[in-house]
């Protein structure tokens, strides 16, 4: 069994009950046990700043998928939920978007998959949520907490637990 990370995001809809249904879709879909799951964060867009804020929220899950088989099953879960990745703007709105940030300690550079993700570093979005799921855990050698010390939070909001 592989422990993943994912990150979630959308700024299109009801995002947070999307999320809820996402995680559950996970689960059955790739066959894993949910570890943790972060609180949602408001959070500015990233990459095309005109649009509106996204909810971002990271997950912990174990999973005997391997990470090219998991990488099909998000993409199919996004579709599930109104995504088409081959008409969409880059960075653009979305209702869905599922990230796997880290399977393992494996690192995998292919046009198709990258991991850890390329751009985890870059992103306080994601790094935040995962700071309060796997402050500790090590990724390409960096711990979360160190990595996310180097980036600011401005406009980086934790949401009130749905009830």
């Amino acid at each position: 069994m592989a422990d993943v990370l994912i990150a979630l995001g959308g700024n299109v809809g009801d995002v947070r009950a999307t999320f809820q249904k996402a995680i559950t879709n996970i689960c059955g879909m790739a066959q894993a046990a949910l570890l943790a799951r972060s609180s949602d964060y408001a959070t500015p867009p990233w990459g095309d700043e005109q649009q509106a804020r996204f909810i971002n929220a990271c997950i912990e899950i174990e999973t005997s998928l391997d990470p090219h088989a998991l990488l099909f099953t998000l993409h199919k879960i996004e579709q599930k939920f109104g995504r088409d990745r081959t008409t969409e703007k880059r960075w653009g709105p979305r209702s869905l978007d599922l990230d796997l940030i880290a399977y393992d300690d494996v690192s995998i550079a292919r046009a198709e998959l990258t991991l850890p993700h390329p751009l985890l570093f870059e992103r306080a979005f994601v790094l935040v949520p995962l700071a309060e799921i796997a402050s500790g855990r090590l990724i390409a050698g960096r711990s979360i907490a160190s990595a996310l010390a180097l980036l600011s939070t401005d406009g980086i909001e934790r949401l009130p637990d749905l009830g």
